[in-house]
């Protein structure tokens, strides 16, 4: 069905182009710990979108039910909310004055505490009008912050650090905007991790950067097609990987050397989802040109062991004992048995999806765009929806959920005006 590529070591290109100057001695890297109350990048500490299962955060919430404290937020932004210590921070572009930021918040009162301009002019109006120009979730090594925005025709990586201060910034390609940008970095070791797919003549690109200095230690080009995923990095098949599904494969690559492992022909061509794993398989999908699902082997064998043609385009899955939850861009929860791709139930939620569901426990928590969150069972026996929630009038980007609180991100209409506010929600 699929044909196996390529499974022998590739040549790394190595090179070392960064815009900010390189310090005389390179500097310590600290090891990245974090509390278990931490959310320190796109889809949580484990980077698969479960969270700590011994919280609690509220079931029910509203503008005015257990809302801890709420914060405004200039401009727009999709890109979830990243948690370390007692700092909040998103990423976001005030298109009006032409600005990409980061943007620090208190996390126990969401008042601000710093906002650093990482781009001053330069922001991309082209693309999806669903799109927005800081779509990117913030990854933080404890020391650092990492941030990937689309600017001036190319999408650079950014080092900030935790008082705001720019360490370095680093180009990785050109970009040609097809429906927007998105991807998030990812921290392995001594690297950053980003990803770049776009339909370019020269193609894309994945790179890893030293997060002390952004030296580029490796490079790949990739495909000339719009892409979108994140690099994602797991153990699967008895080893770390970096996972890259889309452009019609799925690629994986060592995360220090950058080897390419194994590459099959598998994936639709434009894919948003970040995969998961059970250790044995990954489960890819994508949404154009084709609705795609597909559980391909991880050992490099090229093995594809099940596919459908269900949609989740969008919002990632979850893969828990076993046991695979999603939910379809357009409004439905479904489950399968992960090892055979059978489907044990689904129910319709409503409404169309853009943001990812994130596990916490026994309970699953989702959010359409039109603001409505969805908490349901993970139960592989049925679907029983626990609660309905409105809170705002646009919602776009995931939840963070840590230290038994939920930071939503919306955006309300006021009049003619659409504004954003980042909502901390816990039990009063």
């Amino acid at each position: 069905m699929y044909k196996a590529l390529l499974f022998a070591v590739a040549t790394c290109v190595v090179v070392g182009q960064v815009t900010a100057d390189s310090p005389a001695a390179e500097p310590s890297l600290a090891p990245t710990k974090f509390a278990s109350s931490d959310w320190p990048w796109w889809r949580g500490p484990a980077r698969n979108g479960i969270a700590a299962a011994d919280q609690t955060p509220p079931l029910k919430w509203s503008r005015t039910e257990n809302v801890l404290w709420k914060a405004p937020i200039p401009g727009r932004g999709h890109g979830s909310v990243t948690v370390v210590g007692d700092q909040v921070y998103l990423a976001t572009a005030d298109e009006q004055a032409d600005q990409q930021i980061v943007l620090c918040l208190d996390r126990n009162t969401g008042k601000e505490v710093w906002q650093t301009i990482v781009h001053d002019g330069g922001i991309e109006r082209k693309g999806n009008k669903k799109a927005s120009q800081a779509s990117t979730t913030i990854a933080c090594d404890g020391e650092r912050l990492f941030v990937n925005f689309l600017n001036r025709g190319a999408v650079y990586t950014t080092a900030l650090s935790r008082d705001g201060e720019q360490i370095w910034q680093t180009k990785i390609t050109d970009y040609v905007v097809h429906q927007g940008y998105g991807s998030s970095p990812a921290i392995y070791a001594s690297l950053v991790i980003v990803s770049a797919d776009n339909k370019g003549d020269a193609g894309g690109a994945i790179a890893a950067m030293n997060r002390a200095t952004g030296e580029i230690v490796w490079r790949h080009a990739r495909p000339a097609t719009p892409n979108y995923p994140s690099p994602i990095i797991l153990n699967a098949a008895g080893r770390d990987q970096v996972f890259l599904t889309g452009c019609d494969l799925v690629s994986s690559y060592e995360p220090l050397t950058g080897e390419k492992l194994w590459e099959i022909e598998g994936a639709t061509t434009e894919c948003v989802t970040s995969t998961v794993t059970d250790g044995n398989i990954i489960l890819t999908s994508g949404g154009y040109p084709k609705n795609h699902m597909s559980a391909v082997r991880a050992d490099g064998s090229g093995e594809v062991v099940w596919e459908n043609n269900v949609r989740v385009y969008v919002p990632s899955l979850l893969l828990y004992d076993g046991i695979l939850f999603g939910v379809a861009d357009a409004g439905v929860a479904m489950c399968w048995e992960a090892a055979t791709g059978k489907e044990l139930w689904k129910g319709r939620l409503g409404g169309t999806f853009s943001s990812s569901p994130v596990m916490v426990g026994k309970h699953i928590f989702v959010v359409n765009e039109a603001g409505e969150g969805f908490v349901f069972t993970a139960n592989p026996n049925e679907f029983e929806l626990v609660a309905k929630n409105q809170l705002g009038d646009e919602v776009f980007a995931t939840p963070t959920i840590c230290g038994s609180r939920i930071y939503m991100r919306v955006a309300e209409q006021v009049g003619d005006v659409r504004e954003e506010r980042l909502y901390c929600l816990g039990e009063m």
